[in-house]
């Protein structure tokens, strides 16, 4: 007769329920990589960071304009600042995850990333001070997109050539 057959069923129930909490514990704790976080992954994901306050920021002034403004169409006005406001979700989520080191991050950095060229592009050919607005939205996400592809960053994510 097995020790579990043999112990009475309070025992049983609640050394399978400490099991449970302690597995539940293990899960909700991820562990810290050992080697520090390179500055490159580091600057990345503050730039990131930085991109989706800014898109964040952006959303919510259009939002109070959309109410306390006088737009043209109310509609229009509200619809454009949820829209900005949702895609801050895309950068904040992204450098939470390279901050964290995890791997799903890289792709979501790398696309918001992209995203911004066209917009930099558009505002520094719209003239004023938009054209400084276009060249620093440029020089971040070159510098974010170099730091993405650099060997160190990959390697911390845990991305890179697969040994056979």
């Amino acid at each position: 007769m097995s020790s579990k057959q043999s112990a009475p069923k309070s025992a049983r129930k609640s050394t399978r329920d400490d099991n449970r909490v302690s597995r539940a514990g293990e899960k909700s704790r991820t562990p810290e990589p050992a080697d520090p976080r390179p500055g490159r992954l580091t600057a990345a994901a503050a730039l990131t960071a930085l991109e989706g306050v800014t898109l964040l920021a952006g959303g919510v002034y259009l939002l109070i304009m959309g109410f306390a403004g006088k737009p043209e169409s109310p509609q229009q006005a509200e619809m454009l600042a949820v829209t900005v406001l949702a895609l801050a979700v895309l950068p904040l989520a992204a450098a939470r995850g390279l901050w964290q080191r995890k791997r799903w991050s890289r792709g979501p950095a790398m696309i918001t990333q992209i995203m911004a060229l066209p917009v930099a592009w558009t505002l520094a050919n719209a003239g004023g001070a938009l054209i400084a607005a276009g060249v620093a939205l440029a020089l971040v996400a070159v510098a974010t997109l170099v730091m993405l592809v650099n060997p160190t960053a990959t390697e911390a994510l845990g991305i890179g050539p697969r040994e056979s």
